[in-house]
């Protein structure tokens, strides 16, 4: 694969390269020159690789502060990538692309952790059981959204804190509520838990998880990959809610993630970017000890 520098920094280099026929932006955050072990950050969508609130390049600037030489991309059709747009389910390639260029521009690298915010986290782990560089995964509030689960999100972490709310009784007692309209809405979130998730259509080759259902899919590829795992979730966040509803309740979901080869962090009271500074440190320093603890 032909790479095009366009600028060079003692740090940090930025360059493009091929998938598909297409070009994509890419900065490589250099680390240390003996490194073994790099970090590639995907991308959820609709996002950049410079991520909300810099989130990304600041990440990325930690963890090579670190050692970890790191690498952040735009996919096709997202941000600066060249290319029609395309969901977390299709970006395998793009994925695949990134590695094969963060490889030939760190040769020294042995091994490569996928680090991925909710849809990136899903399509790090479609892309990591097939990937044998994949060493090892860094899981921020995964997406595992079906219409069902995302009603019960909404029943468990919205409705029920609702009706504990002084303020809301207050509003019905002085006729400032409108109690039918809310009913309504509630009656449709429970008609929603009743319905079937709807699985994802397959995708072309020879994957074999595919053609699950997205939470499914996802168990099977965590199953497949038996890499280190580092799952972080936010307290406050509904793609994290839904993420403890649907496992909590999945005794094969329970079993991959009591593996010792797993490790959990929460913060209670983050959003679902981890958008204040302490928060960001808070997942920065998280990141750098679990890369150093194996």
């Amino acid at each position: 694969m032909s790479l095009q520098p366009v600028d060079e920094h003692p740090v940090e280099s930025t360059f493009t390269f091929e998938c598909a026929g297409e070009q994509l932006p890419a900065i490589l955050h250099a680390g240390e020159a003996a490194a073994r072990r790099g970090v590639l950050v995907v991308v959820g969508g609709p996002q950049t690789r410079v991520g909300s609130h810099r989130q990304f390049v600041l990440l990325a600037r930690d963890l090579a502060a670190a050692g970890f030489p790191t690498l952040r991309f735009d996919y096709r059709g997202m941000g600066d990538g060249e290319g029609a747009a395309r969901d977390f389910t299709a970006i395998d390639a793009d994925i695949h692309a990134a590695l094969d260029a963060f490889q030939q521009r760190c040769p020294q690298l042995q091994e490569f952790v996928i680090w991925g915010l909710c849809d990136a986290a899903s399509a790090a782990l479609f892309h990591a059981w097939r990937d044998e560089r994949i060493s090892g995964l860094v899981l921020l509030n995964p997406w595992v959204r079906t219409e069902a689960g995302e009603a019960k999100a909404y029943l468990t972490h919205y409705y029920r804190d609702r009706l504990l709310s002084p303020a809301l009784w207050k509003k019905i007692l002085h006729g400032e509520f409108e109690v039918i309209a809310s009913l309504r809405s509630l009656l449709g979130f429970i008609g929603r838990l009743r319905r079937r998730p709807q699985a994802l259509a397959a995708a072309a080759g020879a994957d074999p998880t595919a053609a699950l259902p997205l939470p499914d899919r996802m168990a099977e590829c965590l199953r497949r990959f038996r890499g280190r795992v580092l799952l972080v979730l936010a307290g406050n966040d509904l793609t994290a809610a839904e993420f403890c509803n649907l496992t909590n309740g999945s005794e094969a979901w329970t079993s991959l993630l009591d593996e010792p080869r797993v490790v959990r962090r929460e913060l209670v009271e983050a959003n679902h970017t981890f958008s204040s500074r302490q928060w960001r440190n808070e997942v920065s320093a998280w990141t750098a000890d679990w890369l150093r603890s194996w």
